[in-house]
């Protein structure tokens, strides 16, 4: 793990912090105050809730700037971060345009509505779409360029 990357243990559970990745959402400690305090030094105190409930406010990291390890899966062997998917989503940047999803891949809207899309979607990139978060064109009106 880089200098960047902060360790915090509780028995057999490891919290990764990789600050660098962060884009302060602020779920993490909306959601768990008494683990993720941003006002306290160390900012990470695995003391204050048990395993699970770390675990489940761990997955809802948006950025993936927090993951987490069970130090007791296979004592000795190299570190192993728990990642939740099972394979490498690709996101394809447009010039100009939106981020394209070419595969399977399911949308949570920010109300918890879950949706299933399958084929291409294209996501909005320059802020502009009225049908949020899918691009409708209007990047092509509001001059956006990226």
């Amino acid at each position: 793990m880089s200098a960047e990357t902060l360790k915090y243990h509780k028995d057999d559970l490891t919290v990764i912090w990789k600050p660098k990745t962060c884009i302060h959402s602020t779920l993490c400690w909306k959601g768990l105050i008494s683990v993720f305090n941003p006002k306290a030094r160390p900012w990470i105190n695995l003391d204050k809730a048990d395993k699970e409930q770390i675990i489940e406010q761990v997955k809802k990291c948006p950025s993936g700037a927090l993951s987490y390890m069970l130090n007791n899966e296979n004592p000795g062997a190299p570190e192993k971060i728990i990642a939740e998917s099972a394979s490498i989503l690709k996101v394809e940047v447009s010039p100009n345009g939106p981020y394209l999803i070419k595969s399977e891949c399911l949308i949570v809207h920010s109300n918890g509505r879950e949706e299933t899309k399958t084929g291409t979607v294209a996501l909005c990139r320059c802020g502009g779409s009225a049908n949020k978060p899918y691009c409708d064109g209007s990047h092509r009106k509001n001059g956006f360029t990226g």
